[in-house]
């Protein structure tokens, strides 16, 4: 009884870390893509760049560690 709830909850988290995972990746992406095509970046936007990088990568290892599995359709 106990452990399906511990499940449960495991996977409920889970999918809310692969969506988190999701959002950053594309946010730091997009980071990325503007610092790409910017002539001369500020210092601002290079810091915004690595802080999201940080975020998705820590995130990344998180899921690693937890064996999450993304199912693709």
């Amino acid at each position: 009884m106990f452990f399906r709830r511990k499940n449960w909850l495991r996977n409920e988290f889970d999918q809310e870390l692969i969506q988190q995972l999701e959002h950053l990746k594309r946010n730091w992406l997009d980071q990325q893509s503007l610092l790409e095509r910017s002539l001369d970046p500020s210092e601002d936007a290079i810091v915004q760049t690595k802080l999201a990088e940080a975020k998705y990568f820590y995130l990344f290892k998180e899921a690693k560690k937890r064996k999450v599995k993304i199912k693709r359709p």
